[in-house]
């Protein structure tokens, strides 16, 4: 097990361009995968970037999942996302109160529209390539963890500065609340290998 630190806000590794992957079959790309599988566990969250943990690959992973905490009803399975590329998004868009590893230390939730559905293309641990198109608190991590390929934060997204919320608020008031729960329920996952 190899947990890494979250890098925070400011750091330049989350504004840094990123490389793609070429030889998958490498060790420092086993470990890293690796690495942001296990960091992405310990700190409970459901998605992480390289660039978060201060590798500057164009690789990411999720994992929705229920805990004690957060209800989502429909769950899905850990992925890799690796020279990942969005090829759909939805016209139809909601907003939904995010956060983010890289901003733990502030302790906030903010609210981001993004588009309920996506499709996204990217290759797996063995360097085959995928198409998963979905919505829900999957499609919204992809989104999020897409950014970070860009080096783009949650923070630059805002809706409404005026709805900002602390992790305290948030955790007691929204995050299980009808509304966010309803439009973070996954109903989609159509996955298709490429080749």
């Amino acid at each position: 097990m190899a947990i890494r630190k979250v890098i925070q806000i400011g750091h330049p590794s989350l504004k840094a361009k990123n490389k793609s992957i070429i030889d998958f079959k490498s060790s420092v790309i086993k470990k890293l995968i690796k690495d942001l599988k296990d960091t992405m566990k310990k700190n409970g969250l459901i998605g992480i970037a390289a660039p978060q943990i201060a590798e500057n690959y164009l690789v990411f992973v999720t994992h929705p999942r229920n805990t004690k905490s957060r209800k989502l009803g429909k769950a899905d399975k850990f992925r890799i996302y690796i020279n990942p590329k969005v090829t759909f998004c939805s016209k139809e868009k909601h907003i939904v109160y995010e956060g983010c590893g890289s901003v733990a230390n502030g302790n906030l939730f903010v609210p981001v529209i993004r588009p309920i559905e996506i499709e996204i293309e990217a290759s797996d641990k063995m360097g085959k390539r995928f198409k998963l198109r979905c919505d829900g608190i999957l499609s919204r991590v992809i989104q999020h963890e897409y950014d970070h390929m860009y080096g783009i934060e949650f923070t630059e997204k805002i809706s409404d500065y005026r709805k900002i919320l602390s992790h305290e608020f948030y955790v007691k008031n929204i995050r299980n609340s009808k509304e966010q729960t309803k439009v973070s329920k996954i109903t989609k996952i159509e996955y298709k290998k490429l080749y």
